[in-house]
């Protein structure tokens, strides 16, 4: 009985496992930026990863400077198992007119960061 509990504890562990790496890097598919006022601008990002639930979903955005600098940070609350892939706002990021592009990376708790950014230019 015991190599049994032993056995379905391995097959039960490796199923958790490989779901887990299933649902992949979190990519930014989509990016749109409006230029509000002033230095402040508003991002749309569309973010698309293989949310499995609470243990591995994608849990924010960031907007990022030349320099890796974090200009913004979207964080996302919850798990979109069933909205895929999903669009999340963010206004009042300020980027100075010497920033002539920017870096939006998405994160997951599984496997931080490593997914497809996009970079483009700042509308000034």
């Amino acid at each position: 009985m015991k190599k049994l509990y032993i056995f379905l504890s391995i097959i039960i562990t490796a199923l958790i496992v490989t779901t887990h790496a299933n649902a992949g890097e979190a990519d930014v598919v989509d990016v749109k930026i409006t230029k509000s006022s002033g230095d402040s601008y508003h991002f749309d990002v569309t973010v698309k990863h293989g949310d499995t639930g609470w243990d591995h979903y994608a849990d924010r955005w960031e907007v990022l400077d030349g320099k890796n600098n974090i200009l913004g940070t979207r964080v996302l609350f919850h798990p979109h198992e069933t909205e895929q892939p999903f669009t999340r706002s963010l206004s009042g990021v300020k980027i100075p007119k010497s920033i002539t592009s920017v870096t939006i990376r998405a994160h997951d708790k599984v496997h931080e960061f490593g997914g497809r950014e996009m970079t483009l230019k700042v509308p000034h």
